[in-house]
């Protein structure tokens, strides 16, 4: 059962190039405590996450909010009926079906779920991990360009040091790789990225030759292979423990973060190229955040973007911009009436902010705390663009491309290559990859202007 409920702005912070919004404050019945969850913008032009607690049951739910800040309760998980939560975010699949995880409650396994569920509401669970499968799926799934869905569970089976597996859209689960002993790293707690190489590269929190966590790059077929172990410098330098995932920039290599480790033991970002070697890009001090839990975001500027839940002037968390060169800038600290803590990571919407979500705080005196969250709008007065649906595809390829006021669009090429296509809505743009067209960016024009995606569109052969 769906519940709409109105969320105003209650609090602008206005600084010398950014704005923040608090859009909405989580009060118990529309949700609770987001927790790992990173926002995901839809086909339709809305934003879609999901609570840890909260809802009609207090198992927490899923949600969709609309620009404008209007929130709706898409669906409450029942305790009475699954024990599950949901710790992650979703992620849309071109089917237009949204997918998640879910973390079960009861001992001794603490399995979880894979579920499906549309845009009205209606969910399916696709998978029950059982333990012997994978347990604890704490981070969001991605669709490869295959179209099936790749994740990681933090544990499981006779080591519970976690998997990587892949699930069809149907719910057919392979585990494609477990980790043992830890040499190759263990208890994976971010998901994957599919790299422009066709692979999938993700982290694990412990593990690998010094126990400190490992980078790591896995094939469609399982074949793993460790890129990095974490404290191989003196006194941790270099980081360690990373929980959050990585983010492949426009310059091919990987940026991430650690929770712990660097110059103060506060975290670090880090730089790491497709061979495996590593750069300590910056050391967090503690007023600038600490302990970061989540992934960048490359904004369309090329800078990135993150969140720290530690610390910060008034010790409840930064939202940060850092370059590529590891020059940080912090520009949110929370003071805990406009959030704290925030887990998850930021997202750039085809309005050219940022949205975001800390995991509590917030004007809410009904959750532990003293806040149940909230989901707040970074505006660094980046221009609108588009982004398409998948990444890649070869000729001939079905991509959805999701902007804003795309009603009227005139024209769509790729790379230059015009192409046919049909405006489904304001929000969204069912078009195919045309003949000719190679690796570029697509672009949409206007009768009021020319619209540009955020990254480069990889056309297959």
């Amino acid at each position: 059962m769906a519940r709409v409920m109105l969320v105003f702005c209650v609090a602008t912070i206005a600084g010398s190039a950014q704005t923040i919004d608090t859009l909405v404050n989580f009060d118990g019945n529309n949700g609770e405590t987001p927790f790992y969850m990173s926002l995901i913008q839809g086909f339709d032009g809305n934003y879609y996450g999901t609570t840890s607690w909260g809802g009609l049951e207090g198992w927490g739910t899923v949600f969709r909010m609309t620009p404008t800040a209007r929130l709706t309760t898409l669906y409450s998980f029942c305790g009475q009926c699954a024990s599950n939560r949901p710790y992650a975010g979703l992620v849309q699949a071109t089917n237009g079906r949204f997918y998640g995880t879910t973390v079960s409650s009861a001992p001794p396994d603490y399995a979880g779920s894979v579920f499906e569920i549309t845009a009205a509401g209606k969910l399916t669970t696709l998978h029950d991990f059982d333990s012997q499968d994978g347990t604890s799926p704490l981070s969001a799934l991605v669709q490869a360009t295959n179209g099936r869905l790749y994740g990681t569970t933090q544990g499981c089976c006779s080591y519970s040091a976690g998997t990587v597996f892949e699930i069809t859209t149907a719910g057919t689960l392979t585990t494609l790789y477990n980790f043992g002993s830890g040499a190759s790293g263990a208890y994976p707690y971010a998901g994957l990225i599919q790299a422009s190489d066709g692979s999938f590269y993700g982290t694990t929190s412990q593990g690998g030759a010094n126990g400190y966590g490992t980078v790591f790059k896995i094939t469609a077929a399982g074949k793993l292979t460790t890129l990095y172990s974490f404290c191989s410098r003196a006194n941790c330098a270099d980081g360690s423990y990373p929980y959050g995932g990585l983010v492949q920039a426009t310059d091919g290599s990987f940026y991430g973060m650690t929770n712990e480790g660097g110059s103060r033991n506060n975290g670090t970002v880090f730089k790491m190229t497709t061979a495996g070697e590593l750069t300590t890009l910056h050391s967090f001090r503690g007023p600038d955040g600490a302990n970061p839990v989540s992934g960048l975001v490359q904004g369309t500027d090329g800078q990135l973007y993150g969140m720290a839940p530690g610390l910060g002037a008034h010790g409840y968390g930064t939202v940060f911009r850092v370059s590529t060169k590891g020059v940080l800038t912090t520009l949110h600290s929370f003071d805990g009436s406009d959030g704290s803590y925030p887990l998850g990571g930021l997202i750039q919407g085809t309005d050219g902010s940022f949205y975001g979500a800390t995991t509590y705080g917030g004007n809410s005196n009904h959750c532990y705390g003293g806040g149940c969250g909230t989901i707040f709008r970074l505006s660094m007065g980046l221009r609108p663009f588009v982004e398409t649906l998948p990444k890649s595809g070869e000729v001939g390829a079905t991509v959805f491309i999701v902007g804003s006021n795309l009603t009227g669009a005139t024209s769509v090429t790729f790379n230059g290559i015009p192409t046919k296509f049909t405006v489904i809505s304001k929000s969204e743009i069912k078009t195919t990859v045309p003949s000719g067209a190679g690796t570029g960016k697509v672009k949409v024009t206007t009768s009021g202007s020319t619209l540009i995606s955020n990254a480069a569109f990889r056309v297959g052969r």
